[in-house]
């Protein structure tokens, strides 16, 4: 049982529906029918009008949004534990043509209000520092912790206050409004977030991401953006289909939901272990090296989390949508018996 990453589950069966479905004669690019019902769609969702961008990756929709918010030579506020200066392999960078990130604290990679005001305002305003144009944060957070929208907004009123734009990674957003029961709204333009990026492949998906534009004045070189960076796909259309898929009925909160279920399940069995609130799909546990080969032995699969030792260290295990709590009893049981 695989619980390196929810991107390591298999594409739900009515996104794939959804895809072979889309096989058909269209107009290519963006010009397809499938894509041009992203924006009435998407702006149903958040009530409001939006413009909805597909591309291929998480790593693409952050670091285009990101292009389309912060000039070169400024910054991006972030933790410093966020996908974006982790896991990207410095894209935000290459495509903002070398902007940098600009790194904060916060327990649980979570970013707080009084964080991105100290930081800021350590930045002295002349030209010899990087100065800021943006933040981004991270919900569900790289540790699994959610944002509520008081959190969001209060973000949103510091960056309102010193003209910073505000972008949100929501790679795992499925899952945190899963969690927190939030409207789409109220955690995102609402409290003051520009883009947005919607994740997909994570929740169910094969290869579509959404970049949502709230603010729609920004939305006008991102489809230049996204062209230049090789992201405009000629058969947009099976992009499309799997986020529509998603969106119809609400299959991305029934299979965040699922997945949210197979996580609380692995946490009620660590007990003590804990290492941060399980509020989403990823569960982070204390674990000595004999008791992680344990149970790898027994056939289950996670990531260390930094050095494993025979005194201890710490495990990653990520559910996905087709690992609910009855699916994942055997990993609960074995955790509960180490």
């Amino acid at each position: 049982m695989k619980f390196f990453s929810d991107n390591a589950a298999p594409v739900h069966p009515r996104v794939m529906d959804a895809i072979a479905a889309a096989n058909l004669l269209d107009s290519p690019y963006d010009g397809d029918a499938l894509s041009q019902a992203l924006d009435d769609r998407f702006s149903q969702l958040f009530g409001t009008r939006v413009k909805a961008l597909w591309v291929a990756t998480g790593t693409a929709a952050n670091a285009l949004a990101l292009s389309a918010l912060c000039p070169p030579h400024k910054g991006v506020i972030c933790h410093r534990m966020a996908h974006i200066e982790q896991d990207e392999c410095g894209a935000p960078g290459f495509f903002m043509h070398g902007a940098k990130l600009i790194l904060a604290e916060g327990e649980g990679a979570k970013l707080g209000a009084d964080e991105v005001t100290r930081v800021a305002s350590q930045i002295r305003d002349d030209v010899h520092q990087v100065q800021p144009a943006a933040v981004s944060i991270t919900n569900a957070s790289e540790y699994g912790l959610t944002y509520t929208p008081k959190e969001v907004a209060a973000i949103g009123d510091v960056c309102k206050a010193r003209g910073l734009k505000l972008h949100m990674d929501g790679a795992r957003f499925a899952n945190a409004i899963a969690s927190t029961g939030a409207d789409p709204a109220d955690v995102t333009w609402r409290a003051g977030v520009d883009m947005l990026s919607f994740g997909c492949v994570k929740n169910g998906g094969m290869n579509a991401e959404a970049i949502i534009v709230f603010d729609t004045a920004l939305a006008r070189e991102l489809p230049y953006l996204r062209k230049r960076s090789g992201q405009l796909q000629s058969k947009g259309r099976f992009l499309a289909a799997q986020l529509l898929a998603m969106l119809e009925d609400d299959l991305w909160l029934a299979n965040a939901r699922a997945a949210n279920a197979g996580a609380q399940a692995i946490a009620e069995a660590a007990g003590d272990r804990l290492l941060y609130p399980v509020e989403a799909n990823e569960v982070f546990v204390k674990l000595t090296a004999p008791e992680a080969a344990s149970l790898r032995a027994q056939g289950f699969e996670f990531y260390d989390w930094g050095e494993m030792t025979a005194e201890g260290g710490e495990a990653r295990f990520v559910t996905a949508w087709d690992q609910d709590a009855e699916t994942v009893a055997p990993l609960a049981a074995a955790i509960a018996a180490l």
